[in-house]
């Protein structure tokens, strides 16, 4: 596969680029989840909730997605099967691929609830959901939020496993080789400065697991799967009240 990408000072022009996407969208991330959602939530009188899944969706992760476009055409890429297979790197998935997924998610689970356990040690009991996430099990009258919820999710997923996984984690491995996890890990938790430091805490393991086990496999759907799999079951869990 051949990549657009300027030989000289390779790391260091990864590191622009990378920094060029990660900063902007962490910036577009807090602006709209400090002032965008609460203001709507505000003179509405909607739950925030509700906000956070129509601006998070058209107004985050979908501005995600066309960033991936942009960015495979700059490199000379059109949006084809091709494309899809080798240069965003969604394949089939194998049975090696399954394997890896679930062991990770396994993995992510067992050491984010000793994170979480370790934090309750040193600082005691805190709520690790950022306040525009916050909201009451769902109750009568409150289920339309799961039509609500369900695009804003695949949205949600989608669009950062293209970008992220799909668009820059072979870009990156190009010039940082087999410590590239490492540096598209701290990125990605830079996008997520926003949810506050003990939400960002709690997912480090999920952003360095993940991060190292899609560029292990070299298959994007292994992102989708351990991405999808733990977002959003736990959504449905917090929904009906099961945690």
């Amino acid at each position: 596969m051949q990549y657009t990408i300027n030989m000289t000072n390779t790391k260091i022009s990864a590191t622009k680029f990378s920094l060029a996407i990660y900063i902007p969208a962490a910036l577009l991330m807090y602006c709209m989840t400090k002032y965008l959602i609460p203001y709507l939530s505000r003179v509405t009188g909607q739950e925030t909730i509700l906000f956070w899944f129509i601006v998070g969706g058209l107004g985050i992760f979908t501005p995600l997605i066309i960033t991936g476009v942009l960015v495979l055409r700059s490199e000379g890429y059109g949006f084809t099967g091709k494309t899809w297979h080798e240069r965003l790197r969604f394949r089939k998935i194998s049975k090696r691929d399954l394997l890896w997924s679930i062991l990770g998610l396994i993995f992510v689970g067992i050491a984010s609830g000793l994170v979480m356990k370790g934090m309750e040690y040193f600082i005691g009991s805190f709520d690790h959901s950022p306040s525009f996430m916050v909201f009451e099990p769902l109750s009568k009258g409150r289920y339309w939020l799961l039509l609500v919820w369900l695009p804003y999710w695949i949205l949600n997923i989608m669009g950062e496993e293209f970008l992220w996984r799909g668009v820059m984690l072979p870009r990156q491995e190009f010039a940082f080789g087999k410590y590239t996890w490492l540096v598209h890990g701290f990125g990605w938790g830079l996008f997520h400065v926003a949810f506050g430091w003990h939400l960002l805490v709690t997912l480090i393991p999920l952003i360095f697991i993940q991060s190292y086990i899609v560029q292990k496999t070299r298959n994007s759907w292994v992102g989708v799967i351990m991405h999808g799999g733990l977002n959003g079951p736990s959504f449905i869990a917090i929904c009906f009240g099961l945690i």
